[in-house]
C-alpha cells in the first residue's frame, strides 16, 4: 500500500474527489457536500486547492496508522496534509465501519455521523487540533457550526 501525493501548483484547483478502497461506498450527494465543505474551508479564511475523501474500511484504516503513523489502534479518521496554511491540499481517510459503530454508540444517524467526521478531518487541514481537552471542545464547536451549514439531521 502506498499513498502517493502529486503536488498542485499555485492554489487555483479548487477540487474535492471522494473514491473508496475495501468498501462498496458511493457518497450520495458529492456536489453538495463538495460546497459544503468549501463552504466551512471559506469560513475558516483558508484556500482550497485539492481535497480528497477516501472512505475505506477499517482494517484498511488501521493498515494506514500503523504504517504512516506507528499507532497500533482503530480510529475513525486520519488525514494527511500535503500544503502550508492558507492553502487546503490533503487527504482523509475515513472508516465506514467505524462511523456505523459510532453513529450506533452515539445514538445519531449515519449521515450525521459521517458529515461530523467529514467536518473534523477538513477543520484538521485547517489548523484545528484535538489532543488537550480545549482542543477537544474548539474542534466539537468548530464541528457543530459545520453541521449547521448543511443542516444534518
Amino acid at each position: 500500500m502506498s499513498i502517493e501525493h502529486f503536488p498542485s501548483f499555485g492554489d487555483e484547483l479548487n477540487e474535492i474527489t471522494f473514491s473508496s478502497e475495501e468498501v462498496p461506498f458511493k457518497l450520495d450527494n458529492e456536489l453538495t457536500t463538495g460546497e459544503w465543505l468549501k463552504k466551512v474551508i471559506g469560513r475558516e479564511e483558508k484556500h482550497l486547492r485539492s481535497l480528497n475523501f477516501i472512505f475505506c474500511s477499517d482494517d484498511y484504516l488501521h493498515r494506514i496508522n500503523i504504517e504512516y503513523l506507528r499507532h497500533d489502534t482503530y480510529t475513525d479518521v486520519i488525514t494527511f496534509h500535503y500544503a502550508e496554511q492558507p492553502f487546503i491540499e490533503g487527504d482523509i481517510f475515513i472508516s465506514v465501519d467505524r462511523i456505523k459503530e459510532n453513529a450506533e454508540k452515539y445514538n445519531v444517524s449515519f449521515a450525521k455521523e459521517l458529515y461530523r467526521v467529514m467536518a473534523h478531518g477538513v477543520l484538521h487541514l485547517c489548523g484545528y487540533g484535538d489532543k488537550t481537552s480545549d482542543e477537544k471542545k474548539e474542534m466539537r464547536k468548530k464541528e457543530n457550526e459545520a453541521l449547521e451549514l448543511f443542516r444534518i439531521q
